[in-house]
């Protein structure tokens, strides 16, 4: 995890994120030292004040070139079928919400869909949530540890599932992400299917946590 945030923090301005100021490994320990940023995780409640500064934050991002693959090959797509593959093998989780049981091979289908549609070369965060922004003047992001590369869709749907979390009802958190291109612009299926994935996903690792739910509550609204 420390490797990747020191090969992609070359790539990311002082607009986007702290500075990596250096990193030194001895006797198996590896350390990275960052410039000191002031701030608060963000809140991304209804009319929160924060939600543009998050905007503009993921419009940086979708303007950051990927470190190229000379440098390091981490595509989204490649990373996501292993994880659907593993999921679609396992035996139902024990305990599994009654809607999720009863949709189990509809959401297994969508589910599997999910990879075809991730390919790209934007460089995606991958895990955008309240705790990895530090807000002040401006929105910084940190916690690049699971950084790929991908379509550009990705980010933003991430943040529609913390959006209803966080308090927002399905259609208003779609409606906020439609302000980026890259999820503007994407095929409606591939939202669907990454949705379907992370409550296949999550239902196993997080059964019933808040943003889980909110995934759930998306695939919903998404599949009435």
């Amino acid at each position: 995890m420390h490797r990747n945030e020191i090969v992609v923090s070359r790539f990311l301005s002082e607009q986007l994120a702290p500075r990596l100021l250096w990193d030194i490994e001895v006797d198996g320990w590896l350390l990275l030292g960052f410039e000191h940023v002031s701030g608060q995780h963000a809140n991304m409640s209804p009319n929160s004040p924060d939600l543009p500064l998050i905007a503009d934050a993921v419009v940086e991002i979708s303007r950051t070139p990927a470190p190229p693959e000379s440098v390091a090959r981490r595509p989204m797509a490649a990373q996501w079928k292993r994880m659907v593959e593993e999921e679609s093998r396992a035996a139902p989780p024990a305990g599994v919400d009654p809607w999720s049981a009863e949709k189990a091979e509809l959401l297994a289908t969508w589910a599997s869909r999910a990879p075809e549609y991730m390919d790209g070369d934007r460089l995606i965060h991958s895990d955008l949530n309240p705790l990895n922004f530090l807000v002040s003047d401006r929105a910084r992001v940190i916690d690049w540890a699971w950084w790929r590369t991908g379509a550009a869709w990705v980010d933003p749907a991430s943040l529609v599932i913390r959006l209803i979390a966080d308090g927002h009802d399905p259609e208003a958190a779609e409606k906020w992400a439609f302000q980026f291109g890259g999820f503007a612009e994407a095929n409606p299926d591939a939202i669907t299917a990454y949705c379907a994935s992370l409550v296949r996903l999550w239902g196993r690792k997080f059964p019933d946590t808040s943003i889980t739910n909110a995934a759930r509550s998306w695939i919903q609204y998404r599949l009435t």
